[in-house]
């Protein structure tokens, strides 16, 4: 496992922004599971600034979680990557395999599951990203795998329906074993209110076991935390 600090921010979107890249650049068919939420949204928005003229031809987007909405709904994370990257870039659209929040929860997990043993190649028998991107919660969560269902991470399913503990708003999300056969998989985590989590789980301390977070864990040992500094604030 690598922790990265960077200062803001802003500077964990360039800093990620330049580790992505430089894998766009150095590989021929690129797979990457995204993820929404505010940090990835910083990055979206400094990639499409900075690095609109890359050859994302060869890429291959999905994503790791998404709430039950429409495509064009405020909540729907597909909707955010087209507004701050996709819109902003050059992709064949057969390149955007996203996750159809509008569909019935239970079919769409089921046939996502399909779409990733499908599209992706295959390591120990299960679908395998060449980069995971996650986000964790204030609560420890990660894609949309909440502490209060932690048992859906080792789902024998690639996607599974999760639930939010507060709005009970349907989701589909990637499991464990999806994440954790990855080649490599990114945190990227901003922000004071996630300096508790991120103490408890780097550090082992505290309730980290209650915490999806704490289970990422790929086989690869390509772990990676973008950090900004007040996220990073206990235990620099």
């Amino acid at each position: 496992m690598q922790v990265r600090i960077y200062p803001t921010k802003q500077d964990v979107a360039a800093k990620f922004s330049t580790f992505l890249a430089d894998l766009v650049k150095s590989t021929k068919i690129l797979n990457i599971a995204l993820s929404g939420g505010s940090t990835p949204k910083i990055v979206f928005d400094y990639l499409a600034e900075n690095y609109a003229d890359l050859d994302w031809s060869h890429v291959n987007f999905y994503w790791g979680d998404e709430r039950c909405v429409l495509p064009t709904d405020s909540e729907s994370n597909y909707k955010m990557t087209v507004k701050h990257l996709l819109s902003k870039i050059e992709i064949p659209s057969e390149n955007i395999f996203r996750i159809q929040g509008e569909n019935d929860p239970e079919k769409e997990a089921i046939r996502y599951s399909a779409v990733l043993e499908k599209e992706l190649p295959s390591e120990f028998k299960i679908p395998q990203f060449d980069l995971v991107i996650l986000g964790m919660g204030d609560d420890g969560h990660t894609a949309s795998i909440f502490p209060h269902e932690i048992e859906l991470w080792d789902s024998n399913e690639n996607c599974v329906v999760a639930v939010h503990p507060d709005s009970g708003q349907k989701r589909v999300s990637i499991t464990g074993k999806i994440i954790n056969n990855a080649e490599k998989v990114a945190f990227l985590v901003t922000g004071a209110s996630k300096a508790e989590k991120v103490q408890e789980i780097i550090k082992k301390t505290g309730n980290f076991k209650e915490y999806p977070a704490t289970l990422v864990k790929p086989t690869s040992g390509k772990l990676i935390w973008f950090l900004d500094k007040d996220a990073a604030k206990n235990i620099r």
